[in-house]
């Protein structure tokens, strides 16, 4: 019996909004309350806004790539493929399209289409990371097909048992929530995670490697753990690092209380809306998904007096999706907790 089905969700849009600069007046007002609009999960409206923007520049990419996320959210495939399949047609050089369209095909089914878009996709761009790791899922897919395949034409082939067991094993771990041991002594990476959160889009432009700095901080779920406070008289831009670290420990803990904890009494809502109705859309998103694990790896931490400004690398995973961003977060000293006051995306 095969694995459950390889599953590679989208990211947020925003991933590949962030840098939106080339459009300027109505039309940009257009894209950005689209990307608005479609985070919200307001697909209709997001699309009629993204339709207009492209009445005026038709072949603009961002637009482009937004109107296939929201058409991937409303079910609408083969519109979502023809949306990608253009983008790579008119920009080949951009590696994102053809890794969506992987996601695309990889949810029909269509394993060899899947696996053609993303080898193109690393050829496009060698260390995008997303596509080899989506590549791996591929193949672990085909494995699992062809050692089925082989078992119903010779029940008593051992040899096929095993490495289809081995396949197998890799899903189950999955499922349960840990990694598979890697390859020993062989040089080869480890086992490709074969479900929960691929084929995060990236910003639509040739991405940056951005290799993981010393600082990374590996955020582990710890359940009722809650922000926390900055060590009396110690460094205040190591107070800071502390005090996102235990935001993003409380987010993957799925911890509501001790995630809204962080945040400042006069945050700063990004859409400008209510604080009761911010929360509110915080707290469904964070319980919705079985599992969340956020990783961040700090770019920059400036402090003056009781104000400071971190620039960090997220990158975010659920079984339900994945996204990796930079985010510019403004933190201000209350007591001896930094908090945070504004949260944008963005360096």
């Amino acid at each position: 019996m095969l694995p459950r089905a390889l599953r590679l969700p989208f990211a947020a849009a925003i991933l590949f909004f962030a840098f939106a600069g080339t459009a300027v007046g109505a039309p940009a007002d257009d894209l950005r309350e689209a990307q608005k609009l479609y985070q919200q999960g307001k697909l209709g409206p997001a699309l009629e806004k993204v339709d207009a923007y492209l009445k005026v520049q038709p072949r603009e990419p961002q637009g482009r790539f937004l109107k296939g996320l929201v058409l991937t959210e409303q079910k609408k495939t083969q519109e979502a493929i023809q949306v990608f399949t253009g983008l790579t047609e008119d920009f080949p050089e951009l590696p994102e399209p053809y890794n969506n369209l992987a996601v695309l095909y990889a949810s029909l089914g269509n394993y060899d289409k899947a696996k053609s878009a993303l080898e193109l996709a690393i050829h496009t761009h060698p260390s995008y990371a997303t596509a080899h790791e989506n590549l791996g899922d591929i193949y672990a897919q085909l494995a699992s097909r062809a050692y089925d395949r082989a078992l119903q034409l010779d029940k008593n082939n051992a040899t096929a048992q095993v490495k289809l067991s081995m396949v197998k094993d890799i899903f189950v771990a999955e499922k349960r929530g840990t990694k598979p041991e890697p390859a020993k002594a062989s040089g080869k990476a480890e086992p490709a995670k074969t479900e929960g959160a691929k084929g995060a889009p990236a910003k639509s432009e040739a991405p940056k490697a951005e290799p993981a700095k010393p600082e990374t901080a590996k955020v582990a779920p710890a359940k009722g753990e809650t922000a926390t406070p900055a060590a009396a008289g110690g460094d205040d831009r190591q107070a800071v690092t502390t005090a996102l670290e235990a935001w993003a420990r409380a987010w993957s803990a799925k911890d509501v209380k001790g995630y809204l904890a962080a945040y400042a009494n006069d945050f700063e809502t990004p859409a400008g809306e209510a604080r009761a109705a911010w929360e509110k859309q915080r707290t469904e998103r964070i319980e919705r998904p079985k599992t969340i694990e956020v990783t961040l790896a700090f770019k920059s931490v400036k402090v003056s007096g009781g104000e400071a400004v971190a620039v960090v690398r997220q990158a975010y995973r659920s079984d339900t999706l994945k996204s990796n961003t930079t985010k510019t977060l403004k933190l201000v000293k209350s007591g001896d907790r930094w908090l945070i006051k504004q949260e944008r995306v963005g360096g």
